[in-house]
């Protein structure tokens, strides 16, 4: 049951207590500090806050006591304590409580909801309202940029809300003129795009009509009889990739099944054939997965002759992202989940980064399920037990730094983890891998990701493996080390190990080492009988 405090970061800060305004603090930090612990929804040090909205040489201690206990008197209630604070911490027990920013966040993440017109309209009319208005200058240079972000995602939200009405079915054609105009004026881009995308994929459908019967012959070649391999020559993937994901896409089925903790996860099936499951990693969507430089033509040469399986880690994608527990044990939990919704009863398991050692505690977990694992990139330790404490320190600043700049204008936040992941991309495709991070993950989100992979070991697993495996690494990964893929290896019993020619974390579809990976893979699913 909901509490009787509605809180409106849209505008000026507003709080709602049993129907009737209450009265807020006239200090523009102590308004900030609050907005502040709502907005983010975690507990955050004393000696943080007091950094971020008071400086010296005043006394930041008791000036962040005595905002509290203004604070204390907006939102206590004789019910319920909303300000929770012990001597380290300061956090807002948002449990029940009505957020108007937050509750369209988690309305727009539903993409398979059927919203009405009216529904939306009520988003866009709020979402014409600067967010946190008024609250500028209360705090130092790292608020700022967190007050930015969180206006980012804002302008992202209203975006959303207004291309959903612009295009809505049941909208009258006069009124969707008006929305169409709202929507070019706020997002020229994007509506230039959708346009572009509609024209392009009647014709795509009309050529895809056309040359229907001579598919298989492109693909594999007139006189095929057998089982294809996991993919066709990259030439031929470069050929066909945008029409064989734009049937992909459309031949998808998305649903949501939910775990004990009540979290909802997103997954998606496509194709036809024996399942393959793929464990989620994070910077996955999908939908957007489709238009991917990096994973697009790949998922759409493994759908040509799989039913391919993927899910949303949860905390990103279509899965929730307000989730509590983002931890190893809960990710191989969304797995089981996954997996048991579909009635899969034994099939490959593709793990990619820390998806690998979520694959591998699955498999130990259930042997009589899992007949084979394909690994990419992956590792058994994160970097909390193997890096140096001088690497450490740097992962560290980089958690920070996320948290505060991820949902910024400014991709060079994001651009950290596009380097290291893909060096070898083209300028093209970091453009689009900046972006992407964006509309996957929430800042807070992408810096619990950080810190939960970090904590990752399943060293004490690798001997318990028995279904059969093939790792694969890049040799020269930025992200991960090879050491760690050939440790990674050489622990797991009779596993195959082939490194590829590649500095990159991800392989992107146009270089060599993506091709040799899938025929790597299509070689050994073939050779198992899998």
């Amino acid at each position: 049951m909901r509490d009787t405090i509605q809180i409106s970061l849209l505008g000026e800060l507003r709080v709602t207590v049993e129907g009737q305004p209450a009265p807020l603090p006239a200090s523009r930090k102590a308004r900030a500090l609050l907005a502040f612990l709502v907005a983010t929804g975690r507990p955050h040090r004393r000696e943080r806050l007091c950094e971020l909205f008071w400086d010296l040489p005043d006394d930041p201690k008791a000036s962040l006591r005595w905002a509290l206990s203004k604070l204390r008197r907006v939102v206590d209630t004789p019910e319920r304590a909303r300000i929770v604070a012990d001597r380290e911490r300061v956090g807002f027990d948002h449990e029940g409580v009505e957020i108007d920013i937050r509750d369209i966040h988690a309305q727009l993440r539903l993409r398979d909801a059927r919203r009405s017109i009216d529904d939306l309209e009520h988003m866009a009319q709020r979402l014409e309202q600067v967010a946190l208005d008024g609250l500028d200058g209360a705090g130092d240079e790292a608020f700022e940029s967190w007050l930015t972000a969180e206006r980012e995602d804002a302008r992202v939200a209203h975006v959303d809300v207004l291309r959903q009405l612009a295009t809505h079915p049941q909208m009258e054609p006069f009124t969707a003129q008006k929305w169409r105009r709202l929507w070019r004026e706020a997002d020229p881009e994007g509506a230039e795009a959708y346009d572009a995308a509609l024209e392009a994929e009647t014709e795509r459908a009309a050529q895809a009509a056309r040359t229907d019967q001579g598919t298989r012959g492109e693909w594999f070649g007139e006189d095929a009889d057998t089982t294809p391999a996991f993919a066709p020559p990259l030439a031929n993937v470069a050929r066909k990739k945008i029409s064989v994901r734009g049937q992909a896409l459309r031949a998808q089925r998305i649903g949501f099944c939910e775990v004990k903790d009540k979290t909802k996860i997103a997954y998606a099936t496509v194709g036809s054939g024996p399942p393959l499951l793929k464990a989620a990693n994070w910077l996955n969507h999908l939908e957007f997965d489709w238009s991917s430089p990096i994973w697009g033509g790949s998922f759409a040469a493994i759908s040509q002759y799989r039913t391919f399986v993927r899910y949303d880690e949860r905390g990103c994608g279509l899965s929730d992202w307000d989730v509590k527990d983002l931890s190893f044990d809960a990710f191989v939990e969304d797995l089981e989940t996954v997996a048991d919704k579909l009635e899969l009863e034994r099939f490959p398991l593709l793990g990619i980064s820390q998806g690998a050692a979520v694959s591998i505690e699955y498999a130990v977990r259930h042997p009589e399920r899992v007949s084979g694992l394909i690994l990419f990139g992956g590792y058994s330790a994160g970097w909390r037990h193997l890096a140096s404490p001088e690497e450490q320190a740097r992962r560290e600043a980089v958690l920070t730094l996320t948290e505060l700049g991820w949902g910024t204008d400014n991709p060079a936040y994001r651009h950290i983890f596009s380097k290291t992941f893909m060096p070898d991309a083209t300028a093209a495709d970091l453009d689009w891998f900046d972006e992407f991070q964006r509309r996957t993950a929430s800042p807070k989100n992408a810096a619990r990701f950080q810190d939960a992979f970090g904590h990752i070991d399943v060293r004490d697993r690798l001997s318990q493996v028995r279904a059969p495996t093939l790792v694969m690494h890049s040799k020269y990964d930025q992200r991960i080390p090879l050491e760690q893929g050939r440790a990674l290896a050489s622990g797991i019993p009779n596993a195959l190990f082939v490194p590829l020619e590649s500095r990159n974390h991800i392989l992107v579809n146009h270089e060599p080492a993506l091709q040799v990976c899938l025929e790597t893979a299509g070689q050994f699913l073939q050779e198992m009988g899998i």
